[in-house]
């Protein structure tokens, strides 16, 4: 049985029918229908949404995702405007791109991706733009052609723990995930990251996880939300977090070093993206800049000996 705070606002009014027809009209596709996102109901009222390009099928079978497996049609060439052209008829202050894993092509979609991203910097100069990537196979030509392009914040979804990397998404990989991530830090772009929890597993290893994002993928923004099942043919869920529980994986996050978190239920990588950017901007403004704790040690067996830094003490707290 779900929790009573499980409620997401129905989608409905005049905005969410108005977005719907404009992305009809110009033949693009939101990660909010195709991932069935629980919060296209708000922001689609707010006028903002999560484009996804490079069409709606995607090469890998994550057990977590909506997204359609299969074999993707052929790229549409006029798709890097159209999304510039629908962007400014939004007139966003923030918009969010994405896209489906592409590995069916030679540079994973690389040239499309950062294509889209220069069209639309082109056609909306005062809009920041925000990518949620995927890892490219860690090819790093393809990696840094979209950094080269130079969108505002770079997302690459890390989505659960090293431990249930195979099982939830078994094409990708945890060590290159935070790869990708570092890269675009290193790049000079704002690294940003997300992890779904009711997996299976534990307080011990989620704040594993936020050491590794923090310290080898250098990321200055997370989210963290209540994984949901989306089908019958997707991973089940193992246990709803109360909303207690995280905050408190937000303030282990803060604690850790992380500038800017959003955790609670219905947190996805896009929802009020708008709101966590400005957050971490003028937090960034008036904060020092803290060094980064040394890595934790790894046993011979690959995992982790050690906890992050100073931070044992969190596990006493813990739910």
């Amino acid at each position: 049985m779900k929790p009573t705070w499980l409620k997401a606002k129905i989608p409905s009014g005049a905005n969410y029918h108005g977005l719907k027809k404009l992305f009809r009209d110009l033949n693009l596709h939101t990660v909010c229908e195709e991932a069935q996102c629980p919060n296209i109901g708000d922001c689609w009222d707010r006028k903002t949404a999560t484009v996804m390009i490079m069409g709606d099928t995607c090469t890998r079978a994550c057990g977590f995702c909506a997204v359609n497996t299969g074999r993707p049609k052929p790229l549409d060439i006029c798709e890097p405007q159209n999304v510039a052209q629908a962007l400014a008829q939004l007139n966003l202050q923030h918009v969010v791109i994405t896209s489906v894993d592409r590995d069916d092509l030679p540079d994973g979609g690389s040239h499309h991706f950062a294509q889209t991203i220069q069209e639309v910097k082109k056609v909306c100069p005062n809009m920041t733009l925000e990518v949620l990537i995927p890892d490219f196979r860690g090819q790093r030509e393809d990696l840094n052609r979209v950094f080269a392009a130079s969108p505002d914040i770079l997302n690459h979804n890390l989505e659960t723990i090293a431990r249930l990397q195979k099982h939830v998404r078994p094409q990708a990989h945890y060590e290159r995930s935070l790869k990708v991530l570092s890269l675009a830090a290193e790049a000079g772009l704002v690294a940003k990251s997300g992890i779904m929890v009711g997996l299976g597993e534990t307080f011990d290893e989620i704040e594993q996880t936020l050491c590794d994002l923090y310290q080898k993928g250098k990321i200055s923004i997370l989210t963290v939300g209540q994984y949901l099942q989306p089908g019958p043919q997707n991973l089940k869920v193992e246990r709803f977090y109360s909303p207690q529980e995280f905050a408190k994986i937000r303030q282990m996050a803060l604690d850790i070093g992380i500038p800017e978190v959003a955790s609670s239920t219905f947190v996805r990588s896009s929802y009020h993206a708008d709101v966590s950017a400005s957050k971490l901007s003028m937090s960034l403004r008036a904060a020092p800049v803290i060094p980064r704790l040394d890595p934790p040690i790894k046993s011979e067996d690959g995992t982790h000996d050690a906890e992050c830094g100073n931070l044992h003490h969190l596990s006493s707290s813990r739910a």
